[in-house]
């Protein structure tokens, strides 16, 4: 298996999703100015394991070659975007998202498209991309179908909670702004008390809302002040509101080149460990999504 360290990895079959993905992928290694990898997979027929038996060498040679065609559309599809682009392909046997995930123990960033119906409401995400965004080692990107054509002048986009994972998102949030030369939008959400409150019997005044507004806007200006701190050229807009944070999210990810959020998980390659929050947006986020889980290296 190839392997370069600190580079972005593409997974590519040949969809239109997955091109789509490649044009991201390389926009996103051109700007960071490191090496993309594409990385395609292949299975060998089970008939062939029959008793015992091992493929010989040329068999594995023809799937292999089958293959080239879709790394030389993808590799075809980079150089479009970025000419000065260093870019080297893999051609591996093997299940797509075990592979992928082991390229993510060394990749800055592992990005792959989404399969899907078309439009929000009936994207549907795939098996392969939910697989790698659950249990990968580096920060996974999850790109659309019309990710090709996106606008890459838009903001960068995350979701801020105060939890550790989330201090890493915003990290990766603040590194991606900075490399793309765009401003940064730090969504802070947080649950309306009225129905607590009304439930304790206790009526909020006016001033009691000012008070929580002016905590949540307090919160949120200290934990982006670090960062803002170590990325002085990126302009952060904040963003505090009381509403469900996917919903959030999405809003401000219209016209968004990335919108990332941290993931909670228990780490292995079985069991589902992507967060509500993280598996909604990747259901309904109109632009890519960057999932960040607890163990990815920087």
């Amino acid at each position: 298996m190839a392997s370069l360290e600190n580079s972005v990895v593409v997974g590519v079959d040949g969809s239109d999703a997955s091109i789509g993905a490649v044009a991201y992928a390389a926009n996103t290694a051109a700007k960071r100015r490191i090496p993309l990898l594409v990385v395609t997979t292949y299975s060998m027929p089970a008939a062939l394991f029959a008793e015992g038996m091992v493929p010989p060498q040329p068999v594995y040679d023809e799937l292999e070659k089958e293959c080239m065609p879709i790394i030389d559309k993808a590799v075809e599809t980079a150089r479009r975007i970025s000419a000065d682009l260093q870019v080297s392909h893999a051609v591996v046997e093997g299940n797509p998202a075990k592979v992928l995930i082991d390229y993510s123990r060394t990749a800055k960033v592992v990005i792959l498209g989404s399969r899907g119906l078309g439009g929000i409401k009936g994207m549907v995400l795939g098996s392969v991309s939910a697989a790698v965004a659950s249990h990968a080692y580096c920060p996974v990107v999850v790109t659309r179908a019309d990710t090709d054509d996106l606008d890459q002048s838009g903001p960068v986009v995350v979701g801020i909670d105060g939890s550790e994972i989330s201090a890493k998102a915003t990290e990766w949030a603040f590194a991606e702004a900075s490399a793309r030369n765009t401003r940064l939008v730090a969504v802070h959400t947080w649950m309306d008390p009225q129905v607590q409150a009304a439930a304790a019997g206790i009526a909020l005044t006016e001033d009691d809302w000012q008070q929580l507004e002016e905590q949540q806007r307090q919160t949120l200006a200290e934990r982006l002040a670090g960062f803002s701190s170590r990325y002085p050229d990126v302009t952060v807009e904040r963003v505090v509101t009381r509403d469900r944070a996917v919903r959030a999210l999405v809003e401000q990810s219209e016209g968004a080149q990335l919108v990332v959020v941290g993931s909670h998980g228990r780490g292995g390659f079985t069991g589902m460990v992507l967060g509500s929050t993280s598996r909604a947006l990747l259901q309904a986020s109109p632009c890519p999504v960057m999932v960040v889980r607890p163990q990815v290296h920087s």
